[in-house]
């Protein structure tokens, strides 16, 4: 077995093995995170190598991601929507040894053109779009999400001292709580859309990947984070785009954008990388002018 940069256990690529058939042994191993899961592995059956991923609790996941991973690729499926499928899952580690599940390997990439293009903002719009056409309720591990990536809630950090703050941070939570959150269909959402989750094979998405914070909440959680990530990446004319894409999709005009817009905005660190904090605060302030 050749393994680069991996810490999963012997028990832990055995179990995978033979998830993908008796007999099956691990050929590579690679992380995908630095020395952490999730795992690219390659396993061989048969004379035929297939690679699968594998997702386990790192120092950053734990296994109630890894059960809310596994829930979603089964709504996935159930909706025929653009997600890697589930091979296997292990909630409870009574044989992986820890929680774990195995999905399929989606051909294409996550690299996005520079400059990127309108079609594929769009594109990416029609994709969240599709999994937004899901309805359904709350469960267990598909709880209702107030915010995307809603395992972190960087507005409390700053309101609590754990993180600084500045003014208009301050002052767009402020807004925010008075506003209230608008009611709103609840819809099956992806949790954490950002480019590097979704995978294209050529113009088309091919599938949205890591849906370890997947749940149920109203279509802004997905839209406007993608739509703030973009404003990031990209350039301020970005997230109309993606905006379009979506309701074109949909038939509908998305409803409180502003709201989510600020939502996502406040769901980052204060300080981020290079002029991505100047891009955000630029995206906020749109969305409180809206909001008025």
């Amino acid at each position: 077995m050749r393994v680069r940069g991996n810490l999963a256990t012997e028990r832990l690529l055995e179990w995978a093995a033979g998830a993908v058939g008796g007999g099956a042994r691990v050929g590579t191993v690679q992380a995908l995170h630095g020395e952490q899961g999730p795992w690219r592995v390659g396993v061989e059956y048969r004379g035929v190598t297939t690679e699968v991923v594998l997702r386990a609790p790192t120092p950053r996941i734990d296994g109630s991601m890894i059960a809310t991973g596994a829930a979603a690729l089964e709504v996935a499926e159930r909706h025929g929507l653009p997600a890697p499928r589930l091979i296997d899952a292990d909630l409870s580690g009574d044989v992986a040894g820890v929680p774990s599940t195995i999905e399929t390997v989606v051909p294409g990439t996550s690299d996005w053109p520079a400059p990127t293009t309108v079609e594929r903002l769009q594109g990416a719009g029609a994709a969240l779009a599709r999994v937004h056409a899901v309805a359904m309720a709350p469960g267990e591990h598909l709880p209702f999400r107030p915010r995307p990536i809603a395992v972190d809630d960087f507005a409390a950090d700053r309101r609590n001292d754990r993180m600084p703050t500045t003014p208009l941070l301050q002052a767009a939570d402020e807004l925010i709580a008075a506003y209230g959150v608008p009611p709103n269909q609840l819809v099956y959402v992806h949790g954490d859309v950002w480019p590097g989750n979704l995978i294209w094979n050529g113009d088309d998405v091919a599938a949205l990947i890591d849906w370890k914070t997947a749940g149920v909440g109203a279509p802004g959680v997905d839209l406007s984070e993608l739509r703030e990530q973009v404003a990031i990446t990209f350039d301020p004319e970005a997230p109309a785009h993606v905006l379009d894409g979506w309701q074109r999709a949909t038939g509908t005009t998305a409803s409180d954008v502003a709201y989510w817009d600020a939502v996502a905005a406040l769901n980052t660190p204060t300080e981020l990388d290079g002029p991505a904090t100047a891009r955000r605060d630029a995206f906020l302030r749109e969305a409180l002018g809206s909001l008025g």
